[in-house]
């Protein structure tokens, strides 16, 4: 499948994950030929997260295809401006409009289960100015919320691995967004009690993405793989030249 026009796939991770939340889409992906980047995204900030991962992007001769899982969905709206990224796949994820925070997105929604789980930590600021503060989803609770579908004892391990979201990046307005743009494709989580569904399905029509919808929890990335692949692999096909 791959040739030189052939985008390189680049998983972005959401809030209280990493990159191994990606660990059974990967290699269906590298199964198929395609070339796979699945950075460490700071969970800090909207911007900084953005830039992090714009800077990845530019770093990677030819075509793009950016794919966001939950926060990661805010993060790619803002970064898939970089000129080579050609298509945005969204994975239970949040598909802002120019000028829209996280928050005023979902907060003209019904909360999720996930509100009531949240857990806020103090962290020191890196330029010593003073301290921030983190989001994380409580340890007991994250398994049921997060992942009601997943392997419990996976879904146990990922419970105390979680990587925390500054709640700052909540309220950061996405100062662009690329799906106005570009072609874009999305997953609704139908059972999701992290992020409500309706959530995500708003997103998307707005965003006219391709949209098709999956009986999953939040990480539907890990509880149906296969489906999440062939969604990427019909947007590298779409875009490739």
């Amino acid at each position: 499948m791959t040739t030189n026009d052939t985008p390189t796939v680049v998983l972005v991770h959401g809030a209280f994950a990493d990159a191994s939340s990606f660990a059974r889409v990967i290699p269906e992906l590298l199964a198929e030929g395609l070339s796979v980047v699945a950075p460490a995204v700071p969970n800090r900030s909207l911007i900084g997260d953005s830039a992090y991962i714009a800077s990845v992007v530019r770093r990677i001769p030819g075509p793009v295809v950016l794919v966001g899982h939950s926060y990661g969905g805010a993060v790619i709206t803002v970064a898939g401006a970089e000129e080579n990224v050609k298509g945005l796949v969204y994975l239970a994820g949040y598909a802002l409009e120019e000028g829209e925070s996280l928050g005023e997105l979902q907060g003209g929604f019904p909360d999720s289960d996930l509100a009531s789980a949240l857990v806020y930590s103090p962290f020191p600021l890196e330029d010593g100015s003073g301290e921030g503060t983190d989001v994380s989803v409580e340890v007991d609770r994250l398994p049921a919320i997060f992942a009601a579908d997943v392997d419990p004892a996976l879904a146990r391990v990922l419970a105390v691995t979680q990587r925390p979201l500054a709640a700052a990046a909540f309220g950061e307005p996405a100062p662009t967004a690329a799906w106005k743009t570009k072609p874009s494709w999305g997953i609704v989580a139908g059972a999701d009690k992290t992020l409500n569904p309706d959530v995500q399905r708003f997103g998307y029509q707005r965003a006219g993405a391709a949209t098709v919808e999956i009986d999953s929890s939040h990480l539907v990335m890990l509880s149906h793989p296969g489906c999440v692949a062939e969604v990427i692999r019909k947007a590298v096909r779409s875009v490739a030249n």
